[in-house]
C-alpha cells in the first residue's frame, strides 16, 4: 500500500466542488464541508441573495476564484477519521485536549508495564518458566 505524501494529510479541506456543483461549485463544495445537502446550501445562498443583495453575487464570484478545485475525493475515508478531521477544524482545542488525554493514558498504561516487566516477581516467574521447559 503506497501513500501519497504530496496531499495534506487533513482531507477535510474547503474546496470547490465541479463534479457536484452546477456553475463554479461553491455551493457543493460548502456542502460537503459542512456535511450539509446541496439543495439546503443553494436554498440559503438564493435567500442570502436577496438580504444582502449583490454582496452574495459579489462573494461567489471571489470565492469561484478563491477556492481551489477539488480533485478526486479521497477514496473510503473511514466515518470515524472524517469526522476526526472535522473536529480538528472546527473545534482544535477540543480535539488537542483528546489527544493530550489518550497520550496521557497510554503514557499511563507504558509505565505500568514498565513496572510490571521491571519488577522482581517478574523476573522470579521468569526464571520459574525457564525452569519447567
Amino acid at each position: 500500500m503506497t501513500k501519497d505524501f504530496s496531499r495534506p494529510p487533513n482531507p477535510h479541506r474547503l474546496y470547490r466542488n465541479r463534479s457536484t456543483g452546477v456553475w463554479c461549485g461553491v455551493c457543493a463544495g460548502l456542502a460537503d464541508y459542512f456535511n450539509m445537502d446541496v439543495v439546503l446550501v443553494r436554498i440559503l445562498w438564493v435567500l442570502s441573495f436577496f438580504i444582502a443583495g449583490p454582496f452574495t453575487f459579489i462573494a461567489y464570484i471571489i470565492a469561484c476564484f478563491a477556492l481551489p478545485v477539488r480533485g478526486q475525493k479521497p477514496a473510503n475515508i473511514p466515518p470515524e477519521e472524517d469526522s476526526f478531521w472535522r473536529g480538528v477544524e472546527r473545534r482544535p482545542e477540543v480535539t488537542f485536549s483528546n489527544l493530550r488525554y489518550q497520550f496521557r493514558d497510554l503514557e499511563d498504561r507504558l509505565a505500568d508495564l514498565e513496572r510490571t516487566v521491571t519488577s522482581k516477581e517478574w523476573k522470579l516467574r521468569r526464571q520459574f518458566r525457564d525452569l519447567e521447559t
